[in-house]
């Protein structure tokens, strides 16, 4: 035994008498992940949210969250004898006589941008594949929550080096609080201190940025990731994939080399991008003054849909009493993000209530075998497209030259239309590529081979699907409602299915479970083929080459050798 082996037994040991850890790290060293590039969503969300805090501890110690008027004699001669508060001062300070500042600053800025972006993707493909089912809906409702937290954060963050961009950002918080009827007018002067801008908003933005806000991320984080833990990890469909297991790789070694190389993937990404990409370059801005406001103003990517909102809806104002109610400013600015994030937490729990369906889900969905679900989520995409463009219409307008004006009218068209049209392409998209499978079960996959039959004909040769193959089409279908049951068809109606309310759930689950029928006698070549299809007796469209890959039924054979492990613990 070496030296090193010696310290290494020698510490474990000291430590395990005292602490009695050994058993659960054995436990945490072979804990199975499954591997799927789309599980490297969540990490880059967690590991932009770890350089956010390296980089923001380092801001911190140069930062001056104060909004004191200061005359700035620094190393940026485009601004010397400006005045300004000491928090643009010393954000300049940062940028320009600090040894590394800009580049930190940068850094800080595009991770802030990657750890949205990242929950955002991250959350569609838990949606998409549905991997919000029961046991996961807390774990769900935690990600909402992150996701809220996350835009405020940025916004928080952002509005910090009060310069001109920043403060027309606070100037629309400042009118969207003002438009909450009673409470609007002290809401605002409570955050503020007093009449916009006052001289509190940055030191108090500065405590909810640095320390309230992170603390909660921080904790549901953990949340996050000890419930992700106990429930074990969703997979993939494939050939040993089951609800009762995990195909995959131990944390030690080869997951723990694998996510500790892709944090530093992903910290070199953003130090990429902060290199070469300038971002929120506020020399340029200038300080911020309540009589001006940038051309072309734009705020970061996650806020531009609430911007897109507030520029699409039309001018709606009551004078009720000698007191004005900003609609126009009230319901763009609540109402499209309150809908996207209510339907979203409720939509596990409507989902279950209409299928009936209560089981453990571990195995994720592809979104073709879902249409409904995943139509859904590209009208939800296209309705937050539309209105995020829409921040950006007077850059639009520019650039294509055309007017304002009807930018405005296209987008109130398209926020209507859009999401239908969605909807109905990705459900038609989804059933084809449903149809698509069938034929795959039925016929076997083309080789490219085209052979002559004795007839004259000639047709081409495929193969049977391999048991992966046919694993991964497995579709697992919502048990099935008492058709007619709330048209009182049956003699006693089941509880849940009576009344008017029974027949919406009836015809909702029509509608959330359509699909192509996949029940049949597989592909074809005389095998079982996983009970799709229906073997369409008669046709020779296609011949087999010859290859035999069993009876395809892709069953899932339990085990899956080394790399599955069985059980709740997984």
């Amino acid at each position: 035994m070496t030296l090193t082996e010696k310290l290494i037994e020698g510490t474990g040991s000291w430590l395990d008498d005292r602490f009695h850890g050994a058993k659960g790290f054995r436990t945490l060293f072979r804990k199975i992940f499954p591997d799927h590039w789309t599980f490297l969503l969540g990490e880059i969300a967690l590991y932009s949210f770890i350089i956010l805090l390296l980089t923001g501890t380092f801001l911190t110690f140069w930062f001056q969250p104060s909004m004191t008027e200061v005359v700035y004699h620094g190393s940026y001669t485009g601004l010397h004898g400006v005045r300004m508060s000491e928090a643009y001062a010393s954000t300049l300070n940062i940028s320009f006589d600090v040894r590394g500042g800009l580049l930190i600053r940068q850094i800080h800025h595009w991770a802030a941008d990657l750890f949205v972006a990242a929950i955002l993707v991250h959350w569609l493909r838990i949606f998409f594949t549905g991997a919000y089912r029961k046991p996961r809906e807390v774990n769900w409702l935690i990600g909402l929550v992150m996701f809220t937290l996350a835009l405020l954060e940025g916004l928080f963050g952002y509005s910090l080096p009060d310069d001109l961009l920043s403060g027309t950002g606070l100037r629309i918080t400042e009118g969207v609080l003002l438009s909450i009827p009673l409470v609007g007018t002290y809401l605002s002067y409570f955050l503020f201190g007093g009449p916009f801008p006052g001289n509190l908003i940055v030191p108090r933005l500065y405590i909810i940025h640095v320390l309230l806000i992170p603390a909660l991320i921080l904790a549901l984080l953990s949340a996050h990731l000890f419930i992700m833990f106990w429930q074990k990890h969703t997979q993939m469909p494939g050939e040993g994939r089951t609800d009762k297991n995990v195909v995959g790789a131990p944390t030690y070694p080869y997951f723990a080399a694998k996510t500790g190389a892709f944090f530093f993937f992903t910290f070199a990404a953003t130090a990429l991008a902060a290199t070469f990409a300038q971002i929120n370059p506020i020399w340029l801005y200038g300080p911020y003054t309540p009589v001006g406001i940038s051309a072309g103003s734009q705020p970061d990517f996650y806020m531009g849909f609430l911007e897109g909102s507030l520029r699409l809806w039309p001018s709606w104002t009551w004078n009720i009493f000698g007191h004005v109610v900003a609609w126009n400013v009230l319901i763009p600015a609540l109402v499209p993000l309150g809908l996207i994030l209510t339907g979203a937490a409720f939509w596990p729990f409507i989902e279950q209530w209409i299928t009936g369906d209560r089981r453990e889900h571990h195995v994720n969905d592809r979104p073709r075998n879902a249409p409904t679900r995943t139509a859904i989520g590209m009208a939800a995409i296209t309705f937050y497209g539309v209105l995020w463009l829409e921040g950006a219409n007077d850059v639009i307008a520019d650039h294509l030259n055309i007017s304002l004006y009807l930018t405005t009218e296209i987008a109130r068209y398209a926020i209507i239309i859009g999401p239908i049209v969605a909807y109905w392409v990705t459900k038609r998209i989804c059933l084809g590529l449903q149809r698509k499978d069938l034929h795959l079960l039925e016929h076997g996959v083309e080789t490219g081979i085209i052979r002559q039959l004795p007839t004259g004909e000639y047709v081409e040769v495929t193969r049977p699907l391999t048991d992966e193959e046919v694993a991964a089409l497995d579709v697992k279908r919502p048990p099935a409602l008492p058709v007619g049951a709330a048209q009182g068809e049956l003699e006693v109606p089941p509880t849940g299915q009576r009344g008017g309310l029974g027949e919406v759930r009836e015809r909702a689950y029509k509608v959330l479970t359509e699909s192509v029928p996949l029940d049949g006698h597989g592909n074809g070549y005389g095998g079982h083929g996983n009970g799709h299809g229906d073997g369409h007796a008669g046709e020779h469209t296609a011949v087999p080459s010859g290859e035999h890959a069993g009876d395809g039924s892709g069953e899932g054979q339990e085990g899956g050798g080394s790399e599955a492990q069985e059980g709740g613990q997984a």
